[in-house]
C-alpha cells in the first residue's frame, strides 16, 4: 500500500504539539518541542519520505512554513475559517487539534493558504499599518466630538477636522480639571494620530511606484475611487489576482449574499463578510465614488491614463462609465444606498480583477 506521512502541527509562540499519521501503515506518532524551526525539522525528518506538514494559520505567521519548504519539506498552511469541527465536540487541547489536521489533511479537507514572501508580507504590514492608525483616529475624533457633545457644545459648520476646526476645538474651555484634562488629551491624540497617518501615507506613496506592484496599483488608480493608498491596499492584499476570475474575487472578499436554501426554498440574506475585510472596506469606500456624476475623466485621471497601456486604458474606461450607469439604474429603481453601494462594490472587485490580473499574467508569461 501506497505510504505518506501527514504530519498536523498546533503551532504556538512557546511550543509546538505534532502528530504523524501514515493512513498505509496505520503508523501515529505525536511528539511536543519548543517553536524552533529547527527542532521541528528534526522531527519531521525522522520520518521517510513522501512527508506533507500542515499547520492552522494565525499570529505565529508563516516563518516555519518558509524554513520547512526550504528545507525541502512539503509544508502547507491552512484556513482557520474553513477548518471543519464537530458542532458537539467541545473538547479542544494542542494534541487533539494537531490530529484533526493531520486527519483533514490526509483526506485532502484542508484549504490552503498561499505563502507571501518576506517583501511581500512587508509591504503587507506597511497597508495594514495604515488601516489600523486610520480607524484608530477615526476612534479618537469620535472621543473629541462626543465630549462636545454630551456638554451641548456644537461646531458651528458643517465641514470638521480642517484647520480652521482646529483652531475651534483649541479655544473651548472646560472649568472641571478631570474633564478639561481628559479632552485636551483626546484632541492631542487625535492631532497625532492624524500627523501619524500623513507620514504612513506619504512612506506608501514612496513605496509604491518602485515596489513589484506597481504596475498593478497604476492601474487600479485608472478607476473611480481609487487613489495611490487604496490602489496600494487593493494590491498587496490580494497579492496575487490570477487566483480568482472575476465571478469569484467577490467571493473570496466576502461580497456575495449569504444564502439558506432547502428543498424548495431559497433565501439569501446579508453579504457574507468572509475573506480579506481591508481589502472588503477598502472597495466599499470607492464605489461610493461611483454615484456621483461622470461624463468624461477628471485631470487626476487623465495624468492616471497617460501611465497605462492602451489595453488597461479602454478597459478601465469602460469599467468607469458602467459603474456610474449601474449608479444610475440603482437611484431609478429607488434602491437602498448602502445596498446598492454593496452591490457596485461587488462588480468593482471583478474591474480591478480585469486590470490587474493580464497584468500579472504577463508578467509571468514574460519572466518564463
Amino acid at each position: 500500500m501506497f505510504e505518506h506521512t501527514f504530519i498536523g502541527l498546533d503551532v504556538h509562540a512557546v511550543s509546538v504539539v505534532g502528530h504523524a499519521l501514515n493512513p498505509g501503515t496505520g503508523e501515529i506518532s505525536n511528539h511536543t518541542m519548543a517553536s524552533d524551526p529547527a527542532m521541528v525539522l528534526e522531527w519531521v525528518r525522522r520520518f521517510a519520505p513522501p512527508v506533507t506538514v500542515v499547520y492552522e494559520s494565525g499570529p505565529t505567521g508563516f516563518v516555519l512554513a518558509r524554513y520547512l519548504r526550504a528545507q525541502g519539506i512539503n509544508c502547507v498552511v491552512a484556513a482557520s475559517s474553513k477548518l471543519l469541527r464537530a458542532p458537539g465536540d467541545r473538547i479542544k487541547t494542542d494534541k487533539r487539534d494537531a490530529r484533526v489536521l493531520a486527519e483533514m489533511l490526509a483526506v485532502g479537507s484542508v484549504t490552503e493558504v498561499r505563502v507571501p514572501d518576506p517583501d511581500e508580507e512587508a509591504l503587507r504590514d506597511l497597508s495594514r499599518l495604515r488601516s489600523g492608525t486610520a480607524t484608530d483616529l477615526a476612534h479618537a475624533r469620535q472621543h473629541v466630538n462626543a465630549i462636545l457633545l454630551r456638554h451641548g457644545i456644537r461646531y458651528p459648520k458643517e465641514t470638521r477636522w480642517t484647520k480652521e476646526h482646529g483652531r475651534w476645538l483649541h479655544r473651548q474651555r472646560f472649568e472641571e480639571p478631570a474633564l478639561r484634562f481628559t479632552y485636551e488629551a483626546d484632541v492631542e491624540q487625535a492631532e497625532l494620530l492624524a500627523v501619524h497617518l500623513k507620514r504612513i501615507d506619504k512612506q506608501i506613496t514612496a513605496t509604491a511606484p518602485a515596489c513589484r506592484y506597481g504596475p498593478v496599483i497604476d492601474a487600479l488608480m485608472c478607476l473611480r475611487g481609487i487613489q495611490i493608498t487604496t490602489g496600494f491596499g487593493l494590491a498587496v492584499e490580494i497579492g496575487d489576482w490570477t487566483r480568482f476570475t472575476g465571478s469569484s474575487i467577490g467571493s473570496y472578499l466576502g461580497l456575495v449574499p449569504s444564502e439558506e436554501s432547502s428543498g424548495q426554498s431559497r433565501h439569501q440574506g446579508p453579504i457574507t463578510k468572509a475573506g480579506n475585510t481591508y481589502a472588503r472596506k477598502l472597495l466599499i469606500e470607492a464605489a461610493w465614488q461611483h454615484r456621483r456624476p461622470y461624463a468624461r475623466p477628471g485631470e487626476r485621471l487623465l495624468r492616471q491614463l497617460e501611465l497605462v497601456a492602451p489595453a488597461t486604458r479602454i478597459r478601465a474606461l469602460e469599467g468607469n462609465h458602467r459603474l456610474h450607469h449601474k449608479w444610475e439604474h440603482f437611484d431609478e429603481r429607488h434602491k437602498m444606498s448602502v445596498k446598492a453601494n454593496t452591490a457596485i462594490a461587488r462588480e468593482l472587485a471583478g474591474w480591478c480583477w480585469s486590470l490587474a490580473a493580464p497584468l500579472q499574467q504577463g508578467e509571468r508569461m514574460t519572466a518564463a
